[in-house]
């Protein structure tokens, strides 16, 4: 959905990719570094309760795991270091960010665990569904509502109203709004390659 605010994005990025490249940072690294954010993004949902201002920290601790994620993409296209295994692996630590942060978020008690588990089951699928229509040639960028972008967007805000308003009530609200997201995503990609399929 945000596909094209996406690549202006990323032309807007190139900067920091630059710079990123000068001080020695390659694709793989910022993969890396956006799995560290993730991780810690993780803890400081789980200790929320000490002092709500640990919210507003894995708020920006999210964002700034998904600027690494948009940046490795940048540099690897802007100095040719794309490889088949430096995807792989881009995508692999995405999936492992995503699942760390809501189980962060459904163990510190901040949502109803149905509704954490199916927006955590929902968002692996999404991106399980672009990888296996993809293997078999169908384009799935920009199918869905709810794409990587979209959902951190989505769940970066809840955080923040959470930090100042009610916290429960808030972060719930975001988790059951990306579970419904992400799972009719599922569907809206599952009926466009039946109908490239069928075509």
């Amino acid at each position: 959905m945000l596909t094209k605010l996406k690549k202006r994005v990323q032309a807007m990025l190139t900067t920091e990719a630059k710079a990123a490249h000068k001080i020695g940072l390659t694709p793989n690294k910022l993969s890396a570094t956006g799995i560290v954010l993730a991780f810690l993004s993780a803890l400081a949902y789980t200790v929320w309760q000490t002092h709500t201002f640990y919210l507003l920290l894995a708020a920006v601790l999210l964002l700034l795991s998904g600027l690494c994620d948009a940046l490795d993409g940048i540099l690897a296209r802007l100095y040719h270091e794309t490889t088949p295994f430096g995807g792989f692996l881009d995508s692999l630590l995405d999936r492992y960010a995503d699942a760390i942060v809501y189980a962060g978020i459904i163990i510190s008690g901040l949502c109803d665990p149905p509704w954490g588990l199916t927006a955590l089951i929902g968002s692996l699928l999404v991106s399980y569904t672009r990888a296996r229509a993809e293997a078999t040639g169908i384009k799935m960028e920009s199918i869905g509502l709810a794409e990587r972008a979209e959902r951190i967007i989505i769940l970066a805000t809840a955080t923040v109203t959470a930090a100042f308003w009610q916290p429960k009530t808030a972060m719930n609200a975001g988790i059951i709004l990306l579970a419904i997201l992400s799972n009719l995503t599922v569907l809206q990609r599952s009926i466009h390659v039946y109908k490239k399929m069928k075509s």
